[in-house]
């Protein structure tokens, strides 16, 4: 998922090993994880906004709605551990970011490097891949 903003790609790393470390949790340490989660995707998704707003985004109300329900749905799985309910809802939740993320990374996230390193050096970042094949 590195789009070939470091600033960005950084952050995206420490989503994805936080929510792998979700997925991985006992079910006794389930809810500090998602706590831990929780404070990283604040910071994550509060950094784009900031980046958005600084460089006048042009899709930001859409990105930024897209962060807030997934802390809306964070959030709700809190209250549902915290009445004291199953961890299998919290372990859905991981499962649905494992399946949102690369799309959201690959779209919107793409768009908003794309975006901040042509404002800042006047053209595109360039991301090399191993192991991908070429149609060529």
């Amino acid at each position: 998922m590195l789009l070939g903003y470091g600033p960005m790609d950084n952050t995206h790393r420490e989503f994805v090993e936080i929510v792998a470390a979700m997925l991985a949790a006992s079910d006794g340490d389930f809810a500090k994880h998602l706590d831990a989660f929780l404070a990283h995707a604040e910071s994550h998704f509060g950094q784009e906004r900031d980046w958005m707003a600084a460089t006048n985004f042009p899709a930001m109300d859409c990105h930024v709605d897209e962060h807030n329900e997934v802390l809306k749905s964070v959030r709700e799985v809190q209250a549902h551990l915290a009445a004291g309910g199953a961890v299998e809802a919290g372990r859905r939740l991981a499962q649905e970011l494992v399946r949102w993320f690369p799309g959201h990374a690959d779209y919107m996230d793409a768009s908003l490097a794309q975006w901040m390193v042509k404002q800042r050096l006047g053209g595109t970042p360039v991301v090399l891949r191993r192991g991908v094949a070429s149609n060529t």
